[in-house]
């Protein structure tokens, strides 16, 4: 079981308002943690509640001379590429802003002279335990691009103005239509 402790400190959760009685941890594959709470319910009954725990994640809106920065996957969980921000796994130490801005230069190869925070949010929090950060980049410079070795995406620009009707072309995934909202909300875009 994973202690506390142990947890990325983006991604630790808060105290029960409800008594958990028994927290197991039935399955860690090196990507995720699944298992699931017992809790007392608020009338006096009990429910096993699943959850899976994935580290924090970033999603970078990276804007350049009207130019917003996508890459075109393909995702296997849905069969079907698409485009989407670039995006990454927040490693512990770091913060989303630092985070980005490594997560853009490894997958597009543009480095950014500033990058701001945009909003935090858990995700899905009916099942996951997942934090996401999403933030705003801008003067893009060229740098040293360092895929993953299960990273197969190509960068592609499309005007700001169009960025948000691409985005909602399907195939379509979560993260990117809530990134390009929230840098839109703040007048970003």
């Amino acid at each position: 079981m994973t202690e506390e402790s142990e947890r990325h400190p983006l991604q630790t959760i808060g105290e029960p308002e409800w008594t958990v009685l028994e927290s197991v941890t039935e399955y860690e594959t090196g990507w995720f943690t699944g298992g699931y709470d017992l809790v007392e319910q608020p009338d006096g009954t009990e429910k096993r509640y699943y959850w899976a725990a994935l580290a924090p994640a970033v999603v970078i809106v990276a804007v350049t001379d009207g130019q917003l920065l996508f890459v075109e996957q393909y995702r296997p969980t849905i069969r079907e590429t698409q485009y989407e921000l670039p995006a990454g796994i927040v490693e512990p130490g770091e913060s989303f802003t630092t985070a980005g801005a490594r997560e853009l230069e490894e997958e597009t190869g543009f480095r950014p002279e500033s990058v701001s925070l945009l909003q935090t949010c858990w995700c899905s929090t009916g099942v996951l335990r997942h934090k996401r950060g999403y933030v705003f980049a801008e003067g893009l410079t060229p740098g040293d691009r360092a895929l993953d070795t299960n990273e197969f995406l190509t960068p592609k620009t499309v005007d700001v103005t169009d960025a948000i009707e691409v985005a909602r072309e399907q195939p379509t995934n979560d993260a990117t239509i809530e990134g390009l909202l929230l840098a839109d909300a703040d007048g970003l875009l």
